[in-house]
């Protein structure tokens, strides 16, 4: 079972860093202390967060039955 738990984590975890690049922009002024506006995320940007977010949670589920129904002794 806890083969099935690493795969589904392995496809979760390409899947979320594919999206976090997709939202990267090229400006990084944010990274290094540049100021920054605040905004309200509309259309694919707003669709790309909330699809990370989900992924976020279901990695963060995905890990924790992993750890806790993968242990053997």
């Amino acid at each position: 079972m806890s083969v099935y738990f690493n795969i589904i984590q392995i496809i979760v975890s390409i899947t979320l860093i594919v999206v976090i690049l997709l939202q990267v922009k090229g400006d990084t002024g944010g990274v290094f202390g540049g100021a920054g506006v605040a905004r309200t995320r509309r259309g694919l940007e707003r669709t790309l967060f909330n699809v990370t977010i989900v992924l976020a949670a279901i990695f963060l589920i995905i890990s924790f039955l992993s750890a806790l129904f993968g242990v053997r002794a």
